[in-house]
């Protein structure tokens, strides 16, 4: 994946449809397949691709208009995911759900995070 995101099989990390770039849930995971433990590293991790593959794909981080993080775990992990969100994008985030739920897909992951990005000039 020319974004610096680790290859996947049978999984499209994008597709663009005129001004509209539609993700796939960001993972932890970085190019190496090297996942971080905590909630905070995963959330900086997942942020990470999703910025690499927003600039990959011809958009800007600001284009971003609505993300969905995913935290599996209690409500203090959701508390730490959202703190992590909102120290990245220094205070100013899109607007966002935080959403608690059972588990993701990959052993020890413990946060996705996905968005809805659209040109700003269009």
């Amino acid at each position: 994946m020319s974004a610096g995101l680790p290859p996947t099989d049978r999984y499209r990390y994008a597709d663009v449809v005129r001004d509209h770039l539609y993700l796939a849930g960001q993972v932890p995971i970085d190019a190496q397949g090297t996942m971080p433990g905590g909630v905070a590293d995963q959330v900086r991790q997942c942020l990470s691709n999703l910025q690499r593959l927003v600039s990959a794909r011809g958009f800007a981080l600001d284009d971003v208009h609505h993300m969905t993080v995913h935290v599996a775990g209690d409500h203090a992990l959701l508390l730490e995911a959202w703190d992590a969100v909102a120290e990245w994008f220094e205070g100013d985030v899109p607007p966002a759900t935080l959403l608690g739920i059972a588990g993701l897909g990959h052993s020890g992951q413990l946060v996705e995070i996905d968005a809805s990005v659209v040109r700003a000039d269009s």
